[in-house]
């Protein structure tokens, strides 16, 4: 088998032809679900490898969400004195906090294509974006574990009489994950393809992810914010999603429509602008890496 082989001689019985990608959108789809099975090994590897040799293993899934909405509660609660809707502080900031740490993984691990496996890119040919697709899919089986977490809180707060709000919007999950999936995908793999070239964006992508964090409404409600700086806000396309999954299951101040249209087109954008930066650097990127 030879990579950009365009005939194929009569005495061989070539199972694969690898050529060169000709178009920016050449996305070969057809060509990653055959590696189905690949991403599935990548998605245990990235499952178990992550707590393997712990203490508590798994159960970090759920204490990571857990200390972090105590610590928020206690010093945006309750020391800082955030608002929160009118809605119960630990479950407003445990609901921003598991919706928002699938699309922070998302980003952060996707940012690490290229770098974090160059060597495995470099002995074997696969479809590139095998890794990042299996990132999302290992995240969004951490994030169900917290979900159930988030849900099995709720449960508690209901049984002792606490007045929520869960309604219709609960049925927009699966369109709010694949938007949080679309946004931390596309962004990942710019930044991973950049990364390439200019290796000083590794050490900015934590730091960016944090910031981001306090531009979106995880720890307070757009409607705490002055009217003159709300569109600032809304201008972040993850503040619709965050809003959005928050009102589903408490209640609270709906998010407009107008807004997730936004977010949603704000997604479509990047995913094909990503998706053609990292078909452009993949014929390339071992001579830089």
């Amino acid at each position: 088998m030879r990579s950009g082989l365009r005939s194929v001689p009569n005495n061989q019985d070539w199972t694969l032809i690898i050529g060169p990608r000709r178009k920016l959108f050449d996305l070969r789809l057809r060509e990653l679900w055959s590696y189905r099975d690949l991403i599935r090994l990548f998605v245990r590897r990235d499952f178990v490898s992550v707590y393997k040799q712990t203490i508590l293993g798994p159960l970090w899934y759920l204490i990571q969400p857990l200390l972090t909405t105590i610590t928020f509660t206690v010093i945006f609660g309750n020391i800082a004195k955030l608002p929160t809707d009118g809605l119960p502080q630990f479950l407003f900031y445990m609901s921003g906090t598991v919706i928002w740490t699938y699309f922070a993984s998302c980003l952060t691990k996707t940012s690490e294509t290229f770098i974090g496996n160059a060597n495995l890119f470099g002995k074997v040919y696969f479809s590139r974006l095998a890794v990042p697709v299996s990132i999302l899919i290992s995240n969004l089986i951490a994030f169900g574990i917290q979900f159930v977490f988030f849900l099995a809180f709720m449960g508690v707060f209901m049984l002792s009489g606490t007045p929520l709000q869960p309604n219709a919007w609960m049925l927009l999950t699966p369109v709010l994950l694949l938007m949080m999936a679309g946004l931390g995908f596309g962004l990942g793999i710019i930044i991973s393809s950049l990364t390439t070239k200019y290796r000083d964006l590794r050490f900015l992508v934590v730091f960016g992810v944090q910031l981001l964090m306090y531009a979106t409404p995880v720890i307070y409600p757009v409607a705490a914010i002055p009217a003159r700086y709300q569109t600032l806000i809304q201008l972040n396309p993850l503040s619709s999603v965050v809003e959005a999954f928050r009102y589903a299951y408490l209640g609270g101040t709906p998010p407009e429509w107008g807004a997730l249209l936004y977010s949603f087109g704000f997604m479509l954008v990047v995913i094909v602008a990503g998706t053609v930066l990292f078909n452009r650097v993949e014929t390339t990127f071992m001579d830089t890496v």
